[in-house]
């Protein structure tokens, strides 16, 4: 409970309130009755306001996302944003305003800005979603409303709207599902044409270097243990091929040094059968040129040992003439008298010169072969020893051609999916709107809250009033009672005179509070003629100021 000290003090205020009341009650009428005359002017009069809402229902993409992902990725409530603004444009809403024939009065007197301006707060768009979720993906419908003085109309612009809304959606998912699929084909050809430069220069560098990468090595390796073992048995051919054309040689030299005496004097001579030369010196001269032909296949000329060996086969050739040099033929002797008959060519020199040119040939051929095969072993040798070279070439050419290959793989796979969401988006399978509920016209207006709106406008009327009396009591220095007096100075008072008024003054009084309560009453009847004329739109610039306290009420 209050104490005695509190109360004592709410006492005294609201005396001394009180008593200022008293005292300047024309005053207090005078200000209570501008705002309040206002007030009762202009909510009674104010234009109901009716609202319409159309539910619009989001309908998730009806193919599973696990199938077809959607291109569109942006957010619901970013979209709706993106699509209000474009709903919400000056040339969409200039139509809709002549379709309507909206704010009929307004556009005769308030620029397009202005009426665009009131439209744009009279339409309003509210999400709808499950409070548990991300509002990001939550979101399940919105509501399309619009505010208008007529009910009919309310509901037709706010079903205007929704299938603009409808029709904006299909129309921006299309466009963002096309346009990604558009990039990805030109991205996709650029890369196209990128990889086949690349893979023309890989192949190019294929054909120039066949043999010679490294996955060729074994195979290389292979080859040219056949070529050794091939040129081996060409050194070992070659070999016994100059062992017979020796042979040979030395046959036909007998055959020529033999002479056949005439047929009728002596029968004729058995055949010369001259054995193969067992000669230790050939057939180590043989056997060194074989070994000089296998170290020739693996080494180059300034190996030791084919240097070696070369000079040992110099030698020795040096020294087999001399050991090959024919006997000296027996002079004839002094006693021998027996007439010589004239000599006849030996019937086997033809053969072995058949023979011996048989084995030249055959030598010949061994060279050509040899020369090939030597050939192909250094060009073989010569891909094993560029293996790692053209390891290193190729890996430098194919590192931008498998990277390439890589985002033409990627690109081509998202070319296809997006393709795939293109196709869902046109056959209107992806996430579309569809309204739920149609807007209806509405059988009580939204506004104005009249009694609401008297209730703050009287009491707004009693705070000033209050605070006017108040202002006006500080700002008054003359003392209104002998109680005021005695608290100021410290002179006793003696007496106190009351007031004296003649006839005079009393007429004249009466008549300034006449003049007085007809200004109240003219300005009281002036401010209610103009609040009601400010509440039925017909002050210029006032439209605003009303529907602004319909929608805030």
């Amino acid at each position: 409970m209050a104490s005695p000290m509190v109360k004592e003090t709410a006492r005294a205020t609201f005396e001394r309130v009180w008593t200022a009341l008293c005292r300047r009650k024309w005053l207090a009428v005078t200000v209570f009755a501008i705002p309040c005359s206002v007030v009762v002017g202009l909510v009674p009069f104010l234009p109901n306001r009716y609202r319409a809402d159309a539910v619009v229902l989001v309908e998730r993409q009806q193919v599973p996302e696990a199938f077809v992902k959607s291109t569109v990725t942006s957010g619901l409530e970013t979209r709706l944003q993106t699509i209000s603004q474009e709903i919400l444009s000056r040339t969409r809403l200039e139509a809709l305003i002549r379709r309507f024939d909206l704010y009929h009065e307004l556009r005769t007197k308030a620029s397009p800005e202005v009426i665009l301006a009131q439209m744009r707060r009279d339409v309003q768009v509210e999400l709808k979603g499950v409070e548990a979720l991300v509002r990001g993906s939550a979101i399940v419908a919105f509501t399309v409303s619009y505010v208008g003085n007529d009910p009919q109309t309310a509901a037709d612009v706010a079903n205007t709207l929704a299938s603009y809304y409808l029709a904006e959606n299909t129309k921006v998912r299309e466009q963002q599902a096309s346009g990604t699929a558009e990039f990805l084909r030109r991205q996709l050809n650029d890369v196209k044409v990128r990889l086949a430069t690349q893979e023309s220069r890989v192949s190019a560098f294929k054909r120039h270097h066949v043999g010679e990468s490294p996955k060729n090595v074994d195979a290389n390796l292979v080859i040219l243990d056949r070529l050794n073992a091939q040129l081996r048995l060409n050194s070992d051919n070659q070999g016994r091929a100059l062992e017979r054309h020796e042979t040979l040689e030395k046959q036909l030299a007998t055959a020529e040094a033999v002479v056949s005496p005439p047929v009728a004097a002596t029968p004729s001579p058995a055949p010369i059968v001259v054995p193969e030369p067992s000669d230790p010196q050939e057939q180590r001269l043989t056997r060194l040129r074989d070994e000089l032909t296998t170290l020739q296949t693996r080494y180059n000329e300034r190996y030791p040992d084919v240097i070696r060996l070369k000079a040992e086969i110099v030698a020795l050739e040096r020294e087999v003439p001399k050991a090959k040099a024919p006997a000296p033929k027996p002079a004839p002797r002094a006693d021998d008298n027996t007439p010589t008959p004239p000599a006849k060519p030996n019937p086997a020199v033809p053969k072995i010169k058949e023979q011996i040119a048989d084995v030249e040939s055959e030598l010949a051929a061994l060279k050509r072969e040899e020369t090939r095969l030597r050939d192909d072993f250094a060009m073989y040798q010569l891909r094993v020893e560029n293996a790692p070279i053209r390891e290193q070439e190729f890996q430098e050419i194919s590192r931008d051609y498998e990277t390439t290959s890589e985002l033409y793989q990627t690109l081509l796979k998202r070319y296809e999916e997006a393709q795939l969401a293109e196709t869902l988006e046109q056959r209107q399978k992806g996430e579309q709107f569809r309204v739920l509920e149609s807007a209806l016209p509405p059988r009580t207006p939204v506004a104005p809250n009249r009694t609401r709106l008297l209730l703050v406008g009287l009491l707004l009327s009693v705070g000033l009033t209050l605070a006017t009396v108040m202002a006006a009591e500080q700002f008054d220095t003359s003392f209104h009672s002998a109680d005021e007096l005695r608290s100021s100075i410290s002179v006793p008072i003696l007496a106190r005179i009351p007031p004296i008024v003649a006839g005079r003054d009393r007429s004249a009084r009466l008549w300034r509070r006449s003049i007085a309560v007809a200004g109240i009453a003219a300005s009281v009847a002036l401010l209610i003629g103009a609040s009601y004329l400010t509440a039925k739109g017909r002050v210029p610039g006032a439209s605003d100021v009303a529907h602004s306290m319909l929608l805030r009420n």
